[in-house]
């Protein structure tokens, strides 16, 4: 693809999102709403590829000697640290949460991945 196609894709995708804005039809809250369901859809799959990332290092690992060792033991380390990264970034915003009180009282949790906090 070229530099024109794809800022021609990138125009399009970007009308796509906005028109409706325009005409009235959707609100800016509603399309951030999408953008919001969209970015935790991306953080469980990017998750879950560290989670797969971790254990082809260790099947890396297990079954190789020498070099292939190093390379499995490297792939679990990347995989450990994205994965500490992305969990501790929740609790990093749910810190500031906490520290300027917004109104906010839904977990920062995926939707895959949601867990009942009620007490009863």
């Amino acid at each position: 693809m070229t530099l024109t196609s794809l800022r021609t894709v990138g125009l399009a995708a970007f009308g796509t999102l906005i028109l409706p804005t325009l005409a009235s039809a959707q609100t800016l809250f509603y399309i951030l709403g999408l953008f919001n369901q969209f970015l935790n859809a991306l953080i469980g799959l990017f998750i879950t590829l560290a989670i797969v990332v971790f254990f082809w290092g260790l099947i890396g690992y297990l079954m190789s000697d020498g070099e292939g060792k190093s390379a499995g033991l490297n792939r679990m380390m990347m995989g450990i640290v994205t994965i500490f990264v992305m969990v501790s970034i929740w609790g990093i915003i749910r810190l500031l949460q906490a520290t300027f009180r917004t109104t906010s009282t839904d977990p920062i949790i995926p939707k895959g991945i949601q867990v009942n906090t009620q007490l009863r």
